[in-house]
């Protein structure tokens, strides 16, 4: 819990750092968007994904996330009647495919996790998905920047409140030298993690499609993969050629012919 609200509340003040004038440049009715985008698309995945991690690697969270472009896709067919094509269809079930791999091979090498936790992962990506076909469907003209101010300000009441409650203020806590180098990291996740990637992501959403977009959760395995090695977490060579399969569907999937 603390974690989800730290990383909401650092990255809402380097936002309003860089950007706050920018949310005069959002309408009185596109609030409504803003508000539920910045719900959806950052305060609850992080608790999600805060609660999760704490019983499966984040080589498998991570995997599981990439199963977004394809919630994406059904979710903008059937409720935002956004067109795709042929390739981004074979390019996301290719994609599926080398996650799924990732999943099974996993789950062979670190047979003592929780999976039951993975459906977290996968509520975030139904939030992911949802949000990504807001921003193509409503946001289109909202500065990237103003979206990301906007989704911050809303959250960080709430944030403030999660925080309170979940014993953060106690004088053990604050003292305690451990939580001290928790939060340098938490801030370096904030900002990187979610303020820059935050713009990044919006400003694509708009130049791109939403399917476009969240292809780009297809490479997070591959380099979470990588990270988790440097952490003491262990993957196989299958693994390795799953990660190739997903590298595969983004290609697929991003071809323009």
């Amino acid at each position: 819990m603390q974690l989800g609200a730290l990383r909401t509340l650092f990255a809402a003040a380097f936002l309003f750092l860089i950007g706050f004038r920018s949310m005069k440049t959002i309408k009185k009715e596109e609030w409504k968007w803003v508000i539920i985008s910045g719900f959806l698309g950052t305060f609850i995945p992080a608790f999600l994904f805060a609660f999760a991690e704490t019983e499966i690697d984040s080589g498998v969270v991570s995997v599981l996330n990439s199963t977004t472009p394809l919630v994406t896709l059904i979710l903008g067919v059937v409720l935002f009647s956004i067109n795709f094509s042929r390739n981004q269809l074979i390019g996301v079930i290719v994609g599926l495919i080398g996650c799924l791999a990732l999943i099974l091979e996993g789950a062979s090498v670190n047979p003592n996790q929780n999976y039951w936790y993975a459906g977290l992962v996968l509520c975030a990506s139904v939030c992911y998905a949802t949000n990504v076909n807001i921003i193509k469907r409503y946001m289109q003209q909202i500065s990237p920047i103003a979206i990301a101010n906007g989704n911050f300000i809303v959250l960080v009441i709430p944030s403030l409140i999660v925080l309170f409650y979940s014993d953060f203020f106690e004088a053990k806590v604050v003292q305690s030298p451990e939580v001290h180098t928790s939060l340098m990291y938490i801030s370096i996740l904030a900002v990187v993690g979610t303020g820059i990637a935050k713009i990044l992501f919006n400003k694509l959403v708009q130049i791109s499609s939403p399917v476009f977009a969240t292809s780009v959760t297809y490479t997070i395995p591959i380099v979470a993969l990588m990270w988790g090695l440097l952490d003491g977490e262990e993957f196989s060579f299958y693994q390795v050629l799953a990660a190739g399969v997903i590298i595969l569907g983004v290609y697929i999937a991003n071809r323009k012919k």
